[in-house]
């Protein structure tokens, strides 16, 4: 017995201030040591003494406080997500539907029958059955969390509405059987109004973060089903993956993934390890080499003994990362739910205060309790302090930003990707496939006997039947060039080393330097060159024609087309950039120094890449993580503003805050600017609705705010937010897109993610 840990996949949390609330409850259960929430990725980490509290009883506190708890299983919790969006619409179908039918009860008594008050007690029951049937019905749930946070001493959005609503229903009754001449249909129409609104930012929140990828699965699936074990008879069996223990042997054919990590006891190969070094040149393995589950094994066959299975395996390892970091990530509280930490608690005071005056202040001139002005007044402060205009605000600058986003290729999926970002202060960019292209390409050719055609040419055919990824970027570069090569006449690939073929009746080898010294080629000509394209970071392969070293092939993974320009854009902003990559030392330091970036950190794993992120916040900083990989899923997620390139893994994208489209570079700076601006527009948004809130509230105090007048003020701070956010947008024809979600992704180059 002591401190155990339970993660749980959350729905129907909606802004920071559930967050907070769930915070707040967990804070005040006896025996929770301490919770972390993450609105963004809808998680709850909760460390508690199991010795006081149980499973069971820190699931029932999420419950009570009426949210719910998804299936741990990724495929059910997808359903249940969209389950949930399917709820959401149809409670908002519902109650906008009585929302028009009361609207269309008051335009009917102000603009046909002519007065403010009750034209009729039909009129009067179909508006209290239409306030009922919407607060307990579709936004029966609201009641039940503020009703569950109000007993545990929590005001929130949910405590204040349902005050307002309930004020909407008191008065209501108050017309029917207190006072004569009350507006009865108008304080009943109100429950009706900010229940749906309610309803309706409620549901805008739950379509922005709902989120169709299934990324961690995905990653899992990396691994093959089942394996090639090899018995201690020497046969082969064919078994599933969970099957495999610590010391079992497993035979792994080329093109084959590795299906668990392990050691090479026999065999020799190329083995892709992009799955964790994110780097695109495939690492050569022999025996008493490490091998990931997951990688690819491109060449020659090996055997491998198996060294971790289940959660010690490196894929599983990553996926608890990302997880733990998700729940763990710092939460931010969004700017309008730091004001509303302090509104909700003052309007319910100020409401009540206006009561008490009522009662007691007509006492101080010899009047008597005006009980019907007071309720009016307190009444009206409830109604007019439900922040309709202010809850808006950020979720309507979200939608303009997310718009203006989606129409340059960028996806912002959650109201922090605008808040943090302009508070960002580094930029921390993983190298292969985010700065560069993340595939092998030849950078230089060096010719030392002949031109630099006849040198390419002579690469290119010897390397004509070779499956290896380096002559792949040789035989693309030929035909880029326009260069003419021919098939060999004779071919033999030497593993992890080069080739040998014949070409027009001459022997042909080309492959790494040390290999062609131990073939006996005389290389001191040429040793300069080969420490001049090694200190760029390339990889260098020798062309020896019949004995004599004609040229150098340098390859190397190429700088996006717009990396040096986003780098300067960075450094422009006034944030710092930072290289960080799993590459060697010479190699990230050749791609900074080409793209100006001062910092870098190489030879970084992924959880070290985690690690260095934090470390950055510890010291204080704000910190923004671009990355395409699984290797860069961890950081991205642990990172304040987390940026996928869209042409990377699926992990990285469900990971991220930030989808770029497609893989331009450029589009980090785009998310920037966008950011920066949208969250301008939040604070003016907010300034605009305060000032209605603000005059609304201290009128009400007088008890003389008639509800009509009340309504009219929540509709033009509405209109005026409306009008800051998008008035610009729709008359400049950008229009406005609210495609938000991510589905999925591929490998391919290709746009891998659909609007939801």
């Amino acid at each position: 017995m002591g401190t155990t840990h339970e993660q749980f996949n959350v729905g129907g949390m909606s802004c920071s201030f559930c967050a907070e609330s769930i915070k707040k409850a967990y804070a005040r259960t006896e025996g929770v040591e301490d919770v972390d929430v993450s609105l963004a990725h809808e998680e709850v980490l909760v460390q508690y003494d199991d010795a006081i509290l149980s499973e069971v009883k820190v699931k029932d506190t999420l419950r009570d406080l009426g949210y719910t708890i998804r299936d741990p299983d990724k495929a059910k919790r997808y359903e249940q997500q969209q389950a949930e969006l399917a709820d959401g619409k149809q409670r908002l179908l519902l109650a906008g539907g009585a929302s028009v039918v009361v609207a269309a009860l008051m335009g009917w008594m102000i603009f046909v029958v002519g007065r403010f008050e009750s034209a009729s007690l039909a009129m009067d029951i179909a508006a209290l059955a239409l306030a009922l049937g919407t607060m307990f019905g579709p936004g029966r749930y609201i009641t039940k969390k503020a009703f569950q946070s109000l007993r545990r001493g929590i005001f929130n959005q949910h405590v204040l509405l349902e005050a307002g609503a309930f004020a909407g229903l008191l008065g209501g009754f108050l017309g029917l059987f207190v006072f004569s001449g009350f507006p009865t249909v108008h304080f009943f129409a109100v429950s009706v109004f900010i229940t749906t609104y309610h309803i309706l930012s409620e549901y805008t929140s739950l379509t922005v973060r709902t989120r169709a990828s299934q990324a961690v699965q995905s990653l899992l699936n990396l691994q093959p089903d089942t394996a090639r074990r090899v018995t201690r008879n020497g046969e082969i069996e064919e078994v599933p993956v969970d099957d495999l223990e610590v010391d079992n042997r497993v035979r792994v054919k080329p093109g084959e993934s590795v299906p668990v990590d392990g050691v090479v006891v026999e065999g020799n190969s190329t083995v892709d390890e992009s799955v964790a070094t994110g780097e695109p040149i495939p690492v050569e393995k022999s025996e008493g080499d490490e091998v990931i589950g997951g990688s690819v094994n491109e060449t020659g066959t090996l055997l491998v003994e198996v060294t971790a299975t289940g959660e010690d395996a490196f894929l599983n390892q990553v996926a608890r990362e990302i997880e733990e970091a998700r729940a763990m990530k710092p939460g931010i509280i969004q700017l309008a739910d730091r004001v509303l930490k302090y509104f909700v608690p003052g309007v319910l005071t100020i409401a009540a205060l206006s009561f008490a005056v009522w009662l007691v202040g007509p006492l101080a001139w010899g009047g008597g309790p005006n009980v019907q002005r007071g309720a009016f007044a307190a009444l009206a402060v409830l109604v007019l302090g439900y922040p309709c205009a202010l809850g808006m605000a950020t979720p309507l600058a979200l939608i303009r930003g997310g718009g203006k986003a989606a129409n340059r290729g960028i996806l912002m999926r959650s109201g922090d990707a605008f808040q943090i970002f302009p508070d960002v202060d580094h930029i921390v960019l993983d190298k292969t496939g985010t700065i560069t292209v993340g595939e092998p390409a030849v950078s230089e050719v060096v010719a030392l006997h002949g031109a630099e055609s006849g040198v390419l040419a002579t690469a290119a055919s010897a390397e004509a039947f070779s499956e290896h990824p380096l002559a792949d970027a040789i035989l693309d570069h030929a035909d880029d060039r326009g260069v003419a090569y021919t098939d060999p006449e004779s071919f033999d690939s030497v593993t992890g080393k080069g080739v040998r073929a014949t070409v027009d009746g001459s022997t042909v080898l080309v492959g790494k330097p040390g290999w062609l010294e131990e073939a006996g080629i005389d290389l001191s000509a040429a040793r300069d060159e080969i420490e001049r394209l090694q200190e760029r970071g390339l990889t260098v392969s020798g062309v020896v024609r019949d004995g004599v070293l004609v040229g150098l092939l340098g390859i190397g993974d190429e700088l996006k087309a717009d990396a040096t320009e986003t780098v300067q854009r960075i450094t422009d902003a006034g944030i710092a950039p930072v290289m960080i990559t799993g590459d060697n030392e010479r190699t990230a330091q050749a791609v900074a120094d080409d793209v100006g970036i001062d910092r870098v950190m190489a030879d970084v794993l992924p959880d070290e890449k985690r690690e260095e992120i934090g470390r950055l916040q510890d010291d204080g900083h704000r910190v923004a993580m671009v990355g395409d990989g699984i290797n860069d899923a961890p950081a991205l997620t642990q990172a304040d503003i987390g940026i996928a390139i869209g042409a990377g893994t699926d992990i990285a994208i469900e990971s991220a805050d930030i989808v770029l489209m497609g893989d331009r570079l450029g589009g980090v700076m785009d998310a920037y600017e966008i950011g920066k601006e949208s969250y301008r527009k939040t604070r003016q948004n907010l300034i605009v609705a305060f000032s209605f809130n603000g005059i609304g509230v201290a009128a009400a105090t007088t008890g003389l705010v008639h509800p009509v007048f009340a309504m009219i003020a929540m509709v033009l701070s509405v209109s005026a937010v409306l009008a800051n956010s998008f008035g610009g947008q729709l008359l400049s024809g950008e229009g406005v897109n609210t495609d938000f979600a991510v589905q999925g992704s591929d490998t391919s180059g290709k746009d891998p993610t659909t609007a939801d």
